[in-house]
């Protein structure tokens, strides 16, 4: 009789400790998905940035992204080599970025160089493509992914999908050929799954504007 108490017993601590990892797993996860929130919340300033190439021309949104570079570049300076700690900047900072250059500095090179680059609407594209897409794969990913990519960190496949959904509507909103949206989102959503040392911010708009552009330069020859 003290044996069959003493199962249960042992049972029902069990069944506590199981509730409470998962109670906690389901916080940790909200947690999670609001820092990655207020992260992307920031990355919609490329609906700004593009609304301006658009309306004022090449030269005034470079001039005002060179500006713009060169003060987060100070903010970093006074953040990284003199350890301040600036609460904005500092509360949407990833752990592995806290002792480097934040997303932000990489987005904001990237934007400059692909409007250099690129024709206005692969530029455009790249550019939204990156917050968008990498915002949809995150908020999806942390919110509903249940099948992980075998062999990749944080990797769901409900992310990734989502995030290739969103970047062909959005090239498909300023791009009318189907096979330069198609480059452009999948790889957009390649780099954003794969990149892990380097910087899916810099690299998404550069990849994927380059891809976009070599397939619109190719194209010509087989038609």
């Amino acid at each position: 009789m003290v044996g069959l108490i003493s199962r249960y017993a042992s049972r029902d601590a069990v069944s506590r400790i199981r509730i409470r990892v998962c109670k906690g797993s389901e916080t940790l996860m909200s947690s999670d998905l609001i820092h990655e929130l207020k992260r992307k919340a920031v990355h919609l300033t490329s609906v700004i940035i593009v609304l301006v190439y658009l309306a004022f021309g090449q030269q005034a949104i470079l001039l005002l992204l060179t500006v713009y570079l060169i003060a987060i570049l100070e903010i970093e300076y006074f953040r990284i080599e003199w350890g301040k700690k600036l609460p904005l900047v500092h509360s949407l900072l990833r752990e592995k970025e806290t002792g480097r250059l934040g997303g932000h500095v990489f987005f904001t090179m990237g934007c400059i160089i692909a409007i250099s680059v690129f024709p206005e609407e692969i530029a455009s594209a790249a550019i939204l493509m990156t917050t968008f897409g990498d915002a949809s794969a995150a908020i999806f990913g942390k919110a509903f992914g249940r099948t992980w990519i075998p062999g990749l960190k944080d990797r769901a496949v409900e992310g990734c999908a989502a995030e290739f959904i969103v970047d062909v509507v959005i090239g498909a909103i300023f791009l009318s050929n189907w096979l330069v949206v198609l480059a452009m989102a999948g790889t957009a959503t390649v780099v954003e799954t794969l990149a892990n040392k380097m910087d899916d911010n810099l690299l998404i708009p550069l990849f994927s504007g380059f891809n976009g552009y070599l397939v619109l330069l190719i194209l010509p020859y087989f038609s």
